[in-house]
């Protein structure tokens, strides 16, 4: 299915839209509940992601598990299934996911004790991996890389019978998720420590209390708002339910790099409202490192693009092993709509422009995001989304929701 959405598309003054639970809260949630089934989950993510989570951890007996394009739940799983004493299972997924790398991950379990043997490429999906008891405590990585890989070892480490100490190697990235993910596990009873470049995580003493754990919404697609309040007129408002404003998600921070844009953001009764109050300086440069919130680069590309802002990103390396090499993607998408885009391993340069090309078809590669960060473009232009419903792995009614708040949509062939 493709979408176009047309120029005459005009958010509503004030709107208002409610988005499901994040997908990163809902996935750790959903191991810890496997591994400690007193915990009850509300407000679960209803993404293609949390789906094929929750349908790998209900289904204890599968001797193959296929989580196709879900990123989180392959580094996740592999982690799992290497404590599940006695089970042997292939966990593998879609031709993307047997191209994007897990040596790292597969290298530090295997430091612990795991039983893990790789399918058919080194390094990469499927696996193969034999359940067993893992008595070594101790492993290091390097900070760089992604966080996945570190809170994969984090969210089992209270069921290994030493605990774990991990070190990480130099300057670490993604610290908002690592916090995420030890702010969970404190919030069932988890003991951990972040000191310096040393994460601790002690074994559970005694059973967890029962409780409810209620999952945010998704700061991630919340990003998408934050671009159409950008790229509608002044005093457009816009109310999404249901956030904290102490959040535990890295791309919270839209809230602090959106005034650059000319948005305000303050919070009411569960909610967070966007408010257009001036518009950006058209000499400005947006310049952010984005190495603890990689995901929303691609929303903030195309919002200084949608106003002719030059835009400087860096911290973007891992944006390489993504759905997509979502760096080459931009540049290429962008440039359909005559910008000019410099990209490297991790960075991007956005040149001003004055000028946006209409009747564009922007490819998605299979990549939500992607599908998403353009679609606010259809204030300023009429554009094609090919693939759209691409979406559903982490927002499934995100088309349906613009629709309510005022874009002219067509679905095409």
């Amino acid at each position: 299915m493709n979408i176009q959405i047309l120029k005459s598309s005009k958010t509503s003054p004030k709107s208002s839209v409610t988005i499901t639970g994040s997908k990163s809260e809902s996935n750790r949630l959903l191991l810890l509940k496997a591994l400690y089934p007193e915990i009850d989950i509300e407000n679960v993510s209803n993404s293609d992601d949390s789906v094929l989570m929750q349908k790998a951890l209900q289904n204890s007996n599968a001797p193959v598990i296929d989580i196709h394009h879900a990123g989180t739940a392959m580094r996740f799983l592999s982690a799992y299934l290497s404590i599940q004493e006695g089970r042997e299972v292939i966990l593998t997924g879609s031709s993307r996911m047997k191209e994007r790398p897990i040596g790292i991950l597969v290298d530090a379990l295997r430091q612990l004790g795991a039983d893990i043997q790789y399918v058919e490429n080194e390094g990469f999906p499927p696996l193969s991996i034999k359940g067993k008891k893992i008595n070594k405590t101790k492993v290091s990585l390097k900070a760089n890389v992604s966080s996945q890989y570190i809170s994969a070892l984090l969210l089992i480490a209270s069921k290994l019978e030493n605990g774990l100490e991990l070190t990480l190697d130099g300057k670490i990235t993604s610290v908002p998720y690592i916090e995420m993910t030890l702010g969970l596990l404190r919030e069932i009873g988890v003991e951990t420590t972040f000191e310096a470049n040393v994460i601790t995580v002690k074994p559970i003493a005694i059973k967890p209390e029962s409780k409810t754990l209620v999952v945010e919404s998704d700061w991630s697609s919340a990003s998408y708002y934050f671009s159409i309040a950008v790229l509608s007129d002044i005093g457009t408002e816009v109310r999404l339910s249901s956030y904290k404003e102490n959040s535990l998600q890295g791309d919270s921070v839209l809230s602090e790099l959106y005034k650059e844009f000319g948005i305000e953001t303050s919070f009411e009764n569960n909610s967070v409202i966007l408010k257009k109050v001036e518009k950006a300086d058209s000499n400005k440069t947006i310049e952010f490192d984005l190495r603890n919130a990689p995901d929303i680069a691609q929303t903030i590309s195309v919002t200084a693009f949608g106003l002719g802002l030059e835009c400087k990103l860096t911290g973007l390396h891992t944006l390489k092993i993504k759905e997509t090499d979502r760096l080459v993607a931009l540049k290429t998408e962008l440039e359909k709509f005559g910008a000019e885009v410099a990209i490297t391993d991790e960075s991007l340069h956005l040149k001003s422009s004055d000028s946006i090309m209409s009747d564009v078809s922007v490819d998605t590669y299979n990549d939500h995001r992607m599908a998403m960060a353009f679609a606010p473009l259809g204030l300023k232009t009429t554009l094609l989304i090919k693939d759209a419903e691409v979406v559903s792995k982490s927002y499934p009614q995100f088309w349906e929701d613009l629709k309510n708040i005022g874009f002219q949509l067509e679905e095409k062939k």
